[in-house]
């Protein structure tokens, strides 16, 4: 029997293709689906053949993704890359601030928030 694995998880962001378009340049991931979303709102699906974020936006706009702000109920997203150093670089290259360096087993991390307030773990095994 396959193991099971997480396939997306879907978050409100104020704009999808500024969110898209960092996870393209920080994670090389790839728009998947680009289209209508409930009540009004738009989507776009970012990531692997495997695994992506659904990033929504509907046609209330800013407020309502400040709804769903940190910790009600997401805390972060954690991201696992081969090369911490090169992900940081790009994360200050957008203007957002890596925070709370860690090194422990089993392996390397970074935080940061983007714009909305989502904040992400970055981590790596290498």
């Amino acid at each position: 029997m396959a193991q099971p694995f997480i396939e997306h998880v879907n978050i409100t962001v104020s704009d999808v293709d500024r969110a898209a378009r960092m996870l393209d340049q920080l994670f090389g991931w790839k728009v998947r689906w680009n289209g209508e979303g409930r009540d009004n709102g738009h989507t776009v699906h970012v990531g692997s053949d495997t695994h992506y974020i659904a990033l929504y936006s509907d046609s209330w706009g800013p407020a309502a993704a400040r709804a769903h702000r940190k910790g009600a109920p997401l805390n972060h997203i954690g991201v696992q890359v081969p090369d911490l150093d090169a992900v940081e670089k790009r994360v200050i290259d957008l203007g957002l601030e890596p925070f709370s360096h860690a090194d422990y087993e089993p392996g390397r991390r970074f935080y940061f928030f983007d714009w909305d307030g989502i904040e992400y773990e970055v981590v790596s095994y290498a």
